[in-house]
């Protein structure tokens, strides 16, 4: 009997010692590798940049259409029409929702530091859910917005540049075995 007075009274003194430094602002379920897996997850997701969690192709083109339009500065009339148009008409978009895609690239695009640095980091989340006839297609879609203007500029030219290789893998060559 005396043994299990004695447990009780050491299960109630860590209870009342965990609660008192829980009082104090030091919290032991910190520890517990779970839930800071947890924790950093949701950090991650809700305090990092939108821009590298985009996985729906649609979106992504979107962005990319966007950020050859405004590569150089900001975009004039004539691109922000054919930006609008092709997403009414390849992407079968109403004029609203349109409106509002262009709107949310462009906040995206913001300064366009992570479209000019990490844009293989931007296109990774969506990139497996391209058919090979959207990642064609996508190419269409920016290379037609960096010729509104006349020239592509030379940074319009270094995006397809690093896009091309990114949506259109080289393909393995057959019947070598070297």
């Amino acid at each position: 009997m005396h043994i299990v007075l004695g447990l009780l009274g050491t299960l109630v003194t860590i209870l009342w010692l965990l609660y008192r430094l829980a009082e104090m602002g030091i919290d032991l379920g910190g520890l517990n590798p779970w839930a800071w897996r947890r924790r950093r997850q949701w950090r991650s997701r809700s305090q990092g940049n939108p821009i590298y969690a985009l996985e729906s192709p649609m979106e992504l083109t979107a962005l990319l259409m966007t950020a050859a339009a405004k590569l150089d500065g900001d975009m004039s009339g004539d691109e922000k029409r054919a930006l609008l148009t092709l997403f009414r008409e390849t992407f079968h978009l109403p004029e609203a929702e349109a409106s509002d895609l262009l709107a949310a690239c462009v906040h995206l695009f913001g300064k366009g530091e992570e479209i000019r640095d990490n844009l293989a980091a931007v296109v990774r989340p969506s990139l497996e859910r391209f058919s090979p006839e959207q990642a064609e297609s996508a190419l269409e879609l920016v290379e037609r917005i960096t010729r509104v203007e006349g020239t592509p500029s030379r940074r319009q030219q270094d995006l397809l540049e690093q896009l091309v290789p990114l949506l259109r893998p080289a393909s393995p060559k057959k019947g070598q075995w070297r």
